[in-house]
């Protein structure tokens, strides 16, 4: 590498810290909301989560919860999507603050959680997470009936019950999200 495209790499051409810098080069460098954590078991709260693909092509997935406590579940069980905030730019449904708050979400509310993961700005300018959210609550509708690709949502999920939350950006985007959902027929509710 020479010293011309090494400088440019280095060079900072917008500094949004502690959140993330943006080089001039085009690399981003999240300083927030790197960290993962693996799905699993969690013995607290006695919740199983899983992650799954919505669209290769696009890299959006989810992570799935749900409660094992009275594991398989007698009755269906109520339906949270939730979309994660960050700014936009910054956490994923595997952050330890969002995988550690939908095991508790889903203890508690006894619910299937279902944490999308959508292209995050800088990389994907907003409406971006907007758009992949929109396909990853199609993904969610497709399981109606109990012929989608998931076994938890076909078997546990209550489509009468679903609701939408999320925080900032993510509450953002769920705002959006219900309003699509009152124009467009997602096949599981109403309109």
């Amino acid at each position: 590498m020479d010293s011309t495209s090494s400088t440019i790499d280095d060079e900072v051409a917008v500094d949004l810290t502690p959140v993330l810098k943006l080089y001039k080069s085009g690399r981003v460098q999240r300083l927030a909301g790197t960290e993962v954590l693996p799905p699993s078991l969690d013995p607290k709260t006695n919740v199983e989560s899983k992650d799954v693909v919505i669209s290769e092509e696009h890299n959006i997935s989810a992570r799935l919860f749900i409660p094992k406590t009275n594991y398989p579940p007698t009755q269906k069980l109520p339906l949270l999507v939730y979309i994660h905030g960050g700014a936009f730019c910054i956490e994923t449904p595997f952050s330890p603050n969002y995988h550690n708050y939908l095991n508790s979400v889903t203890s508690l509310a006894n619910v299937i959680g279902v944490s999308v993961h959508y292209r995050r700005a800088p990389e994907h300018p907003v409406p971006t997470g907007h758009e992949d959210s929109w396909l990853a609550l199609k993904w969610v509708a497709s399981h109606v009936g109990g012929n989608g690709s998931d076994e938890w949502l076909n078997q546990y999920a209550d489509f009468e019950k679903v609701f939408l939350g999320g925080d900032s950006a993510g509450a953002n985007i769920a705002h959006h999200l219900s309003i699509r959902v009152g124009k467009e027929n997602l096949g599981w509710c109403k309109t």
